[in-house]
């Protein structure tokens, strides 16, 4: 099973308000459509591991994802930030701020931030 960052992000009012809901724009593996409409984010695996016992199987998992908001304005991806950042920290943890920079060549704002969810196995 993978951490539930889409049901979490469809099930809150502030982030479907910025992502919409149907569909919502908030993308796996790092990768969105082409020409996709703004603000919209992306989400990918960066680590993960079994939490493990020394008598027994894993029961959860844990998963470390990276989260990044893309923009046409700063204000835009900071409010999608602040919208998913308050979601997702009622199940899992935000464990660091990433880039915020502008791309030089298309003018977008990106902003991201990196989570530790304990999923069930």
């Amino acid at each position: 099973m993978l951490a539930p960052i889409v049901a979490v992000c469809k099930s809150s009012p502030p982030v479907t308000a910025l992502l919409g809901d149907s569909p919502i724009r908030l993308y796996p593996h790092g990768d969105a459509p082409q020409n996709v409409g703004k603000p919209y984010a992306v989400w990918q695996v960066v680590s993960g591991s079994p939490i493990n016992y020394v008598n027994g199987q894993p029961d959860t998992d844990r998963y470390g994802l990276q989260i990044d908001v893309y923009a046409d304005t700063a204000t835009s991806a900071d409010a999608v930030v602040t919208a998913m950042r308050k979601a997702i920290g009622r199940h899992a943890y935000v464990t660091g701020f990433g880039v915020d920079t502008r791309d030089a060549e298309t003018k977008n704002y990106r902003k991201g931030f990196d989570v530790s969810w304990l999923v069930s196995a």
